[in-house]
């Protein structure tokens, strides 16, 4: 029974199984803020159609926010009160036409791979994250605080149950990547996404490997 003790435990699971991708999608973080961007090719058309009058947009960079805190830029004590029950949500959509590594700075993003169910599972979640009117476009809030960027009602509410960051891990469950069920700061979106890039990186030098052998 000691020996058995002290014996070694088996290895756990990767928690990123192998599978076929699809898309690279990619996490940036801004100081407390995080977004999901993916190419403009990997979109779809009902996605592509919220960066309309946008041009040679090559990646779309989506978040989520306070509505008053962030279009009013409203930061009065109050309104940050009022950010920690339910209110309207916005979604901020920054078009760009360069990788978010230089828009945003390398070490500020993280590149992951997505299976084909996991892309079109994070288009859905997109689409539906945006309040549209009946004709099909996006209910537009104003320009962003970025060139290239705007302000979408979101059709999400905005709590302390469910921040920008919150947003991001749902989006990034829906393409399939495993995030945990609590991830509230950017620094444990980040922490996840960085180990999930890690498994996906030795994932692939493991299969190469065994190819070439």
């Amino acid at each position: 029974m000691a020996a058995a003790a002290c014996a070694p435990l088996p290895p756990a699971p990767s928690i990123t199984p192998a599978i076929p991708a699809a898309a690279m999608i990619e996490v940036v973080v801004r100081d407390w803020h995080t977004d999901v961007c993916l190419r403009s090719e990997d979109a779809d058309p009902s996605v592509r159609s919220l960066a309309g009058g946008f041009e040679d947009v090559r990646y779309l960079c989506f978040g989520f926010g306070d509505r008053s805190y962030v279009v009013r830029r409203n930061h009065g004590v109050v309104t940050m009160l009022l950010a920690l029950v339910p209110g309207r949500g916005v979604v901020l959509l920054t078009a760009l036409r360069a990788p978010p590594a230089e828009a945003f700075g390398a070490g500020n993003v993280v590149g992951l791979a997505v299976s084909r169910p996991g892309l079109d599972g994070l288009r859905d979640f997109l689409r539906d994250a945006v309040q549209r009117h009946a004709d099909g476009s996006p209910v537009s809030l104003g320009a962003g605080p970025y060139e290239g960027g705007a302000y979408l009602s979101a059709t999400a509410a905005y709590s302390l149950v469910y921040t920008c960051n919150t947003w991001t891990a749902d989006a990034l469950r829906h393409a399939g990547l495993p995030l945990a069920p609590l991830a509230v700061s950017a620094d444990d979106i980040m922490v996840q996404v960085r180990r999930i890039a890690t498994e996906q990186s030795d994932a692939g030098l493991a299969l190469r490997r065994r190819v070439a052998g």
